[in-house]
C-alpha cells in the first residue's frame, strides 16, 4: 500500500550536524531527533528502524546490509562534500534520493590546507610544542617561505581548484593533476600524470574522493617519487594514503612534513583515543577531520542538505541528489495530491501506471518522470478524490518499489 501524506515523518540526524537542521526540519513539520555520535552498525540499525530520513556526516557507514533491511526509509542525506560513506547505488535500486553539500565547505577546507603550508614551511607545530614546554628554539634552520615554491594539487574539483586561487595569492606555483580534463584557473598548469606532480612539488595536496581508485594512492613508491624535503597534505580520505610508508618517510628526512586531519581509522567519538604512527614525528600536523568544521561551514552544510531533505520529503524534488534521476515538479495546482513512485526502469511502466488513472477516472493535472538505468522516477498530480486509490493501486504494480502520496 502506498504510504499517504498523513504519515508523521520522521528524521534521524546523527554526527553532531549543527542544530540549525533540526531546526529548519522541525520547522517544516518533521519529527527530528539529533545525535552527536557516530553509532556502530548495530545500534545504527535500530535507530533507523521506522524512521524516514537519516543525516549523516562522514563517519558513519550506511552499507548495504543496513539499507537492505530499512527499506522504509525515504532519503538520506550526508552533510558533507563526499557520499562514499553511502551504498548509493544500493540506495538508488530501494528507491532512497542521497543528497549531499558539494559547496558549503569548500572555503572550509581550502584555508585550512592554505594555513598548514605555511605552518610546515616554518615548522610551527614544532615551534609552539616547544615554546610550551618552556624550550626557546629561534632560528631559521629549515624554515622558509612560501613564495616562488611549488604547490601540486592531486584532484582539481571544488576544493582543489579554491585551494589554487588562493596558493597562487601567496605567490606560489601551482601544478595540478586530474583523471578528468579541467579548466585551469589563474596561472595553474594541468601535469599529465602523478608522477609528474610529484617529482617538481614542494607541497603536495590531496583533493580526491574515496575510491578503489585511490586506495593507497600515495604509499612508497609515490613517496619516494616526491622531491626531497617536500611536504605532504592529505584532508581528503583516509584510505588515500599509505600512513606507515609515510611515517618511514618522515623518521629517515625524505620527507620534511606532513599535516594529515583523515585517516583510515579514526574514532567514533571524542571520547575514545586516538592512535597513530604519526605520533610524535617532527613537523607533522595531525588535526581530528575538521577540514569542513568551521562554525559557518557547518551552519552552512545542515541548511543547505535540511532544505534538499524537506524538498523532497515535501514535494519529491530530486534536485541535486548524486544518485537519483533529476525531478523538480513545481506545485502549480493547490486542488490536487501529489503521487511519488519510483519503479523499476523497463518498458511499459508509464503506460500501466496512465492505465490505473484511466481506469480510476481521476484527472492528471501535472506529469514529470525521469529515468536512469536501473529506475524510473515519476511526479504525478491529480485531483485529490482519488489520489489515495490511484497510489495504492500503482504501489501494487509489480514494478513499482516506493510510492507515497506527498501531499
Amino acid at each position: 500500500m502506498a504510504r499517504s501524506a498523513s504519515h508523521s515523518l520522521r528524521i534521524l540526524l546523527l554526527e553532531g550536524i549543527h542544530p540549525v537542521a533540526k531546526e529548519q526540519l522541525e520547522r517544516d513539520g518533521f519529527q527530528v531527533r539529533l545525535e552527536t555520535y557516530s553509532p556502530a552498525e548495530k545500534e545504527l540499525t535500530e535507530w533507523i528502524q521506522g524512521v524516514d530520513a537519516v543525516g549523516i556526516r562522514s563517519k558513519t557507514q550506511i552499507t548495504k546490509p543496513i539499507l537492505e533491511a530499512q527499506k522504509q526509509l525515504l532519503t538520506i542525506g550526508a552533510f558533507c562534500i563526499g557520499t562514499d560513506q553511502i551504498a548509493t547505488p544500493v540506495a538508488n535500486g530501494l528507491g532512497i534520493p542521497v543528497f549531499n553539500a558539494p559547496y558549503s565547505n569548500t572555503r572550509s577546507v581550502a584555508e585550512l590546507v592554505i594555513a598548514e603550508i605555511i605552518a610546515l614551511s616554518r615548522q610551527l607545530g614544532d615551534r609552539n610544542s616547544k615554546a610550551h614546554q618552556g624550550e626557546w628554539l629561534k632560528s631559521a634552520e629549515g624554515s622558509r617561505e612560501v613564495r616562488g615554491k611549488t604547490l601540486g594539487l592531486v584532484g582539481y574539483g571544488h576544493i582543489g581548484s579554491q585551494v589554487s586561487v588562493l596558493a597562487e595569492a601567496l605567490g606560489l606555483r601551482v601544478v595540478y593533476f586530474d583523471i578528468i580534463k579541467k579548466l585551469p584557473l589563474g596561472n595553474s598548469q594541468a601535469c599529465r600524470t602523478l608522477g609528474e606532480l610529484l617529482q617538481q612539488s614542494d607541497f603536495v595536496s590531496l583533493h580526491v574522493p574515496d575510491t578503489q581508485q585511490t586506495k593507497n594512492l600515495i604509499g612508497h613508491q609515490e613517496i619516494s617519487a616526491m622531491k626531497r624535503g617536500s611536504h605532504l597534505i592529505n584532508a581528503s580520505r583516509g584510505s588515500v594514503v599509505d600512513i606507515p610508508a609515510l611515517a618511514t618517510a618522515i623518521r629517515e628526512k625524505r620527507l620534511a612534513g606532513a599535516a594529515v586531519d583523515v585517516f583510515p581509522y579514526e574514532p567514533a567519538s571524542n571520547k575514545e583515543k586516538f592512535v597513530s604512527e604519526l605520533q610524535g614525528l617532527p613537523n607533522v600536523l595531525l588535526t581530528p577531520h575538521i577540514g569542513g568544521s568551521t562554525l559557518e561551514a557547518q551552519e552552512a552544510i545542515g541548511v543547505e542538505v535540511a532544505t534538499s531533505l524537506a524538498a523532497f520529503l515535501k514535494t519529491g524534488s530530486t534536485r541535486g541528489a548524486v544518485n537519483f534521476p533529476n525531478v523538480d515538479l513545481p506545485i502549480l495546482h493547490q486542488d490536487c495530491h501529489r503521487i511519488i513512485n519510483v519503479h523499476r526502469n523497463v518498458p511499459g511502466v508509464l503506460s500501466d501506471i496512465n492505465t490505473i488513472v484511466s481506469d480510476v477516472g481521476a484527472n492528471i493535472q501535472a506529469q514529470s518522470l525521469s529515468t536512469d538505468n536501473q529506475i524510473g522516477y515519476l511526479v504525478m498530480d491529480i485531483e485529490k478524490a482519488e489520489a489515495d486509490e490511484v497510489a495504492n493501486r500503482i504501489a501494487k504494480l509489480d514494478t513499482s518499489i516506493k510510492t507515497r502520496v506527498a501531499f
